[in-house]
């Protein structure tokens, strides 16, 4: 072949080095497309994560750890279950895994402020689940006695881990919109799954609550730190094993529905979806461009 083919050493070398400036240059486009959170967001999304936290903490103290969760779930067996079963995936990790791969390449920052969010997040959620142990409804209630969709989980209730996922995408979202109106339109999307997981009758109000606080907080801190720390927008190796690590974690929703079988074929086509839109960005389309720059001698 001639000498820039790509079947000689030469020639993968130079579509190697085409492909890394290719996400380079993505990344520097996208870094530019998005500002860094002002004032006014982080002040806004403060507000509304100290409003969740003060909620959770009057319920707790001055009604109890089980306030409001009869009522609720009441109220919300008026509605179809499978509304629920598709509000409540939504704070699946892997769900908000998929969905990130569709911002990942177009919204570095974006990305990058919601993997520092996700590791402040799972510090909260991950070490308070298992040294409070708190009873989950399906262990204090009768069965019967109130509606249950789905997995009756019994253990280590508080926070929602649900609703701490929801926080984070949503809020991470949130804090980089523009407009007020979607700001609020996020923040809805997290506090109606975190609603979803008490009409499913697997966790109290409160637990809730301070996993939307907890969530939000979360999303200031991991906000701030990727901005000290743009290593994963500044470079594509880091942004790209990232990238890879969502696609892995994704993958589970094929397999597993998370025992709301209504939201089954919905996970499998985001699965199907988000893997697909991160093949064809970071791999097909960049591939194409890289052959043209190599045949064409660039």
């Amino acid at each position: 072949m001639a000498d820039g083919g790509v079947s000689q050493p030469a020639g993968w070398l130079r579509l190697w080095r085409a492909l890394g400036e290719d996400l380079d240059a993505a990344l520097s486009r996208g870094a530019a497309r998005d500002a860094w959170p002002d004032a006014p967001a982080v002040a806004w999304l403060t507000h509304a994560a100290l409003a969740a936290l003060v909620l959770g903490a009057g319920l707790w103290l001055l009604v109890g750890y089980h306030a409001g969760f009869g009522t609720l779930n009441a109220a919300a067996a008026q509605l179809p279950g499978r509304l629920w079963q598709g509000l409540t995936v939504l704070g699946d990790e892997r769900v908000a895994f998929a969905l990130s791969l569709f911002l990942a390449r177009r919204h570095p920052r974006v990305f990058w402020a919601l993997i520092f969010a996700a590791l402040v997040a799972t510090l909260y959620s991950r070490g308070l689940k298992p040294l409070l142990d708190a009873a989950r409804p399906p262990a204090v209630l009768e069965p019967g006695s109130f509606n249950l969709i789905g997995p009756a989980h019994r253990g280590e209730s508080f926070p929602s881990g649900h609703s701490v996922t929801a926080g984070v995408f949503f809020g991470v979202l949130a804090l980089f919109a523009r407009r007020r109106a979607w700001r609020a339109v996020f923040l809805l999307l997290a506090v109606g799954v975190g609603l979803s997981r008490t009409a499913v009758g697997v966790h109290w109000p409160v637990d809730v609550a301070f996993g939307l606080g907890g969530g939000w907080l979360a999303v200031i801190i991991g906000a701030r730190l990727a901005r000290r720390s743009p290593l994963g927008i500044q470079d594509g190796s880091v942004h790209l094993a990232f990238v890879t690590l969502a696609a892995i974690v994704s993958v589970g929703l094929w397999f597993d529905d998370g025992g709301y079988p209504a939201a089954g074929l919905w996970l499998q086509l985001l699965c199907v979806a988000a893997l697909g839109a991160a093949l064809l960005g970071y791999a097909v389309l960049p591939l194409a461009r890289g052959m043209r720059q190599i045949a064409g001698g660039g």
